[in-house]
């Protein structure tokens, strides 16, 4: 029984330490300047980044693991959203779900509403290293609604993904991915159609 007491009691302040780091995080946001919908759960310690000028959003009842345990399979780093240049873009659509998921822009990126990137997954429109002549520019990036990035799944520069997709744990996403598939590996690739008893 007094197990039982001590657990709840730990759940208890669980719960409260949440709602405490879910508030920072909120406030953080407020503080970089980035407009966020209603609803946003936060696990965890989100690092925020907006370079003057540029806008990120985020709607609706999203959702941001970043602490180790906070998705079975394992998160081994925080929730990260930037933007690196003044004209750069970041929109994040409604229901999204994000574990230990890094997004930087240079451009723009667009995710759609329903988008679940999976643990340590990576999406981006640039190659990060500017002033180097062998960079080349940003692309933008576009992920439709309900596409589903499975662990540790790096988007590209200049890459659409079609709605419902799922993209295959460990893939590296160079190029556009049709709707309706699943895709995965390194050059990422098209391994079969969703069929209608699957789509969502």
């Amino acid at each position: 029984m007094k197990y039982r007491n001590l657990s709840h009691s730990v759940d208890i302040i669980k719960g409260i330490f949440h709602r405490i780091l879910g508030k920072t995080n909120l406030i953080s946001a407020y503080w970089w300047g980035i407009k966020t919908g209603k609803g946003i759960v936060f696990m965890g310690k989100c690092h925020f980044k907006r370079f003057p000028g540029s806008q990120i959003s985020i709607g609706n009842n999203c959702k941001f693991l970043s602490k180790p345990f906070s998705n079975q399979i394992g998160v081994n780093r925080h929730c990260m959203i930037s933007s690196q240049t003044k004209d750069a873009i970041i929109e994040i659509g409604d229901d999204c779900g994000f574990s230990g998921t890094t997004i930087g822009g240079f451009k723009h990126i667009k995710i759609g509403n329903n988008v679940r990137g999976g643990a340590n997954t990576i999406i981006t429109d640039s190659d990060w290293h500017n002033e180097d002549s062998r960079s080349g520019g940003a692309m933008a990036v576009f992920i439709e609604d309900n596409v589903w990035l499975g662990e540790g799944v790096k988007v590209l520069k200049g890459v659409k993904i079609g709605k419902n997709s799922v993209i295959g744990a460990g893939s590296i996403v160079r190029k556009n991915i049709p709707a309706d598939v699943v895709a995965m590996g390194d050059p990422c690739i098209v391994v079969r159609k969703i069929t209608e008893n699957e789509a969502i």
